[in-house]
């Protein structure tokens, strides 16, 4: 009976340092079509040539000079784990033997000396379930794949609604979207600078831009009033946060969440006089308080129609007045020490 072109092409390691098992072998498998076969007589070299190859299945000897079998399938498991391909070699009856052989990794046995019919029928049935494995884990890769695709299409897609819902708020509030860069920037390296994982850092720089979407919900007589609000008038413009943290209430998604919390608590005061809770200090949230920060630097630093720029060092003293009043203290601290790389990203995304 023909075997399938799949079997006969697998690749087979012999391992055996007696020659003549080895031409014994060849033999039986050449004239049964197979055509890809290694073969050493040392089983120092086992290890190099399964890495450099990769078979389908490994005839090995347990009785060879320098390292057994059952150190070479102690090696072959430190790169493989518990699924190796070996049917070892053998004329030990000793079940004992046999016991640790298959404990340390043999799938099957081939009894010396060998018989033809036995030899190619149990290689036959550990190629094919070696390359059943191969396919299995072949196919749950490819779906890994998929569903590592189709992760990432969805988590750009989130990332860009939440870009573009707070670009929408900057715009209905004459700002720009180098704005809600620069101060998700900001954020990020102060996250960085506070120890934060890598995976907190980018929630929190992701979040940020999303910290005023609550003024989507502000009246335009409000929100565009260019000279000074009255008492109303700011008691509405105080509902943006909460309103924010309303639109993005309700997400299972951690970074729409992140963006609510901040949102909520981007204007609460380390002294408790801030809105819409009144909380204070370590109540406030860590991404509420770095927000506070970051948003205060840029939009004192920026110019507007209807306010000039303030300088750096305006700005930094404001910072620092406000220190334990406005802003968790410790945290000006940080600011203070990554300045130099807040300076160099408002250079890199100035507006025109």
């Amino acid at each position: 009976m023909s075997l399938p072109e799949e079997i006969l092409h697998a690749r087979i390691l012999i391992v055996d340092d007696q020659p003549y098992n080895i031409a014994l072998l060849r033999m039986i498998l050449k004239e049964a079509g197979y055509t890809t076969i290694d073969a050493t007589t040392d089983p120092r070299e086992a290890l190099p040539l399964y890495q450099a190859n990769r078979p389908d299945i490994v005839l090995l000897d347990l009785q060879m000079p320098h390292i057994d079998g059952f150190g070479v399938m102690a090696q072959l498991r430190g790169i493989e784990g518990d699924i190796i391909p070996v049917l070892v070699l053998t004329a030990e009856t000793d079940p004992e033997v046999r016991y640790r052989a298959l404990q340390s990794g043999a799938r099957d046995f081939l009894n010396k000396p060998f018989d033809k019919i036995e030899t190619l029928s149990r290689i036959r049935n550990l190629i094919e379930v070696n390359l059943q494995h191969k396919r299995i884990l072949a196919h749950n890769e490819e779906l890994e794949q998929k569903v590592r695709e189709r992760t990432t299409e969805l988590r750009n897609t989130q990332l860009e609604i939440i870009h573009r819902l707070g670009h929408a708020a900057e715009y209905k509030d004459n700002e720009t979207g180098f704005h809600i860069i620069r101060m998700s920037l900001y954020c990020g390296l102060m996250g960085q600078a506070l120890g934060m994982t890598p995976a907190e850092v980018e929630s929190l720089q992701r979040a940020s831009p999303m910290h005023d979407v609550g003024k989507i919900g502000i009246p335009d007589r409000v929100l565009l009033k260019p000279g000074k609000l009255d008492a109303d008038e700011w008691t509405i413009m105080k509902t943006h946060a909460a309103i924010g943290a309303d639109l993005l209430a309700g997400s299972n998604s951690p970074l729409i969440q992140a963006a609510s919390i901040i949102a909520l608590t981007h204007h609460e005061k380390w002294d408790g006089s801030g809105y819409p809770r009144g909380i204070k200090g370590d109540a406030i949230p860590l991404t509420g308080r770095i927000c506070a920060i970051c948003d205060v630097f840029d939009a004192l630093t920026s110019e507007r129609p209807y306010k000039k720029a303030w300088t750096v060092e305006e700005t930094m003293a404001e910072l620092h007045a406000g220190a334990g009043k406005h802003f968790d203290p410790d945290l000006i601290t940080v600011f203070e020490g990554i300045l130099p790389q807040v300076l160099e990203i408002r250079e890199q995304y100035q507006e025109d």
